[in-house]
């Protein structure tokens, strides 16, 4: 019989001992141990030697050899620098029926119908539930093989028979590797099954994508070991209530990890939204106070974006201060300016702060616009239609210009945007716009006519 000891090991870095502490020797992170069940009778896989690798000189090495083969989707291969590179291991993240397995199958699709064979391996769903959603997405093709199998032997067997060119695995947590006697989806059983997949993708030149699911804190579940011995980590984000969703590489080898990918969920499956401002403005209501539109940048791209504020008055001790999109933290942070810089208070008024749209703003860039937001709802000022606003806050209420401020100007710009209200400092806008430049938070407020100071430029 085989001899089970229990065992802690830690989630973040797998380190092991035989007792539970609450702190961990290895990452010393704290209550990051978690029980398991060791069979010592046998030897773990990852210590079986794989294939020699004879050295060569560098200067021998193909570069070309393995070049990103495009997925046919194109945002997807925005992120990716092109496509799947092959004997790549790409992890994809993302919380529970944000569309994961609907763009891969999509990708894959495509993938199948330029002539490559690919196997989808579904742990979590029967083959019937698959092939409905593939003719949901019109994604049925003879080259697309499908098996739902959780043992990973198993997997690298139909990978034995079918000789595909890219492989995905739905879902990594839910796979196992029977000489592991932990449960899947345990930190043992995700490490041992992504090591077996990645060891084959090298070994075969072959493009493996895995799922990944998210925990409540938005990490990838599993040991932190996992996102080390991949190549490629996407996050795909976004919010359940809206139809926007958002593809991010946190980590890339062959590539720049600044793309953004854009899709919109439809009933026909994931969309490129080549277009992201017109998408976020297409049902904007011009002439409403605490309305701004700002200019931000998602990696390289620029988009505007709508930020909105609403203050009212508050019978509560203490005031609601909400933001969605927003950092909490700095929209405490700009109340606070605006009230010692500016002038503009909110005593007994509730302060709600929202990036239309489902899209989530860190950029300190968008400082300037959320505080002028604010202060457009609390005097109830519309501010001018036709302005953008762009520019960090410092607690002193001094602007200071932000990167890549040619490029934001030419997106609003592009989409009709006449003026521009900026730091001092600012790059000059393209030919059709006019900037306004403002060196404080109490002259940007004075500059679009809010308060008692309100100046000429409008």
């Amino acid at each position: 019989m085989a001899k089970l000891r229990a065992v802690f090991r830690c989630t973040e870095c797998g380190t092991s001992v035989p007792k539970w502490v609450g702190r961990c020797p290895g990452c010393e992170g704290w209550n990051t141990l978690v029980e398991e069940l060791d069979d010592v009778s046998k030897v773990s896989s990852a210590a079986l030697l794989g294939k020699r690798d004879a050295p060569v000189p560098i200067s021998e090495v193909d570069a070309h050899e393995w070049q990103p083969k495009p997925t046919g989707i194109g945002e997807l291969d925005r992120v990716l620098s092109g496509g799947l590179v092959p004997g790549s291991v790409t992890l994809v993240g993302g919380e529970p029926g944000i569309g994961k397995s609907t763009l891969l199958l999509q990708a894959v699709a495509s993938i199948a119908a330029s002539g490559s064979k690919v196997l989808y391996v579904s742990a979590e769903e029967s083959k019937q539930q698959v092939r409905l959603r593939a003719e949901r997405l019109n994604a049925l093709h003879p080259d697309l093989w499908l098996a739902s199998e959780t043992a990973v032997p198993h997997i690298l067997s139909s990978v034995d028979e079918i000789n595909p060119a890219v492989l995905v695995v739905d879902s990594i947590q839910t796979v196992h590797t029977p000489d592991i006697s932990s449960a899947s989806g345990s930190v043992a059983q995700v490490r041992e099954s992504a090591a077996r997949l990645v060891t084959t993708a090298k070994e075969r030149g072959l493009s493996v994508v895995l799922v990944g699911h998210v925990t409540k804190e938005g990490g990838l579940a599993g040991p932190r070991v996992l996102e080390h011995i991949v190549d490629t980590v996407l996050a795909f984000e976004g919010d359940r209530h809206h139809a926007l969703r958002m593809l991010r590489a946190v980590k890339h080898r062959f590539g720049a990890t600044d793309q953004l990918g854009l899709f919109e969920m439809t009933q026909h499956g994931m969309l490129g939204v080549p277009d992201p401002s017109r998408l976020f403005l297409a049902d904007r209501r011009k002439g409403v106070s605490g309305s701004v539109i700002v200019p931000t940048m998602e990696g390289d791209r620029p988009m505007l974006v709508e930020v909105q504020a609403l203050v009212a008055h508050s019978e509560l001790p203490s005031p609601r201060r909400s933001a969605q999109g927003l950092d909490s933290g700095r929209l405490s942070l700009l109340l606070a300016v605006l009230s010692e810089r500016a002038g503009v208070t909110f005593e007994k008024r509730d302060v709600y702060a929202l990036a239309v749209g489902g899209v989530k703003i860190v950029e300190p860039a968008a400082d300037l616009g959320v505080a002028l937001a604010l202060a457009s709802s609390r005097f109830n000022s519309p501010i001018p239609e036709d302005l953008v606003v762009c520019g960090e806050i410092g607690l002193g209420g001094e602007l200071r210009q932000v990167a890549h401020g040619e490029r934001r100007l030419a997106e609003a710009a592009r989409l009709g945007f006449t003026r521009a209200l900026v730091p001092r400092l600012a790059p000059d806008p393209p030919e059709g716009m006019k900037a306004i430049r403002v060196g404080t938070l109490a002259e940007a407020v004075a500059a679009v006519g809010i308060g008692h100071n309100a100046s000429s430029e409008f």
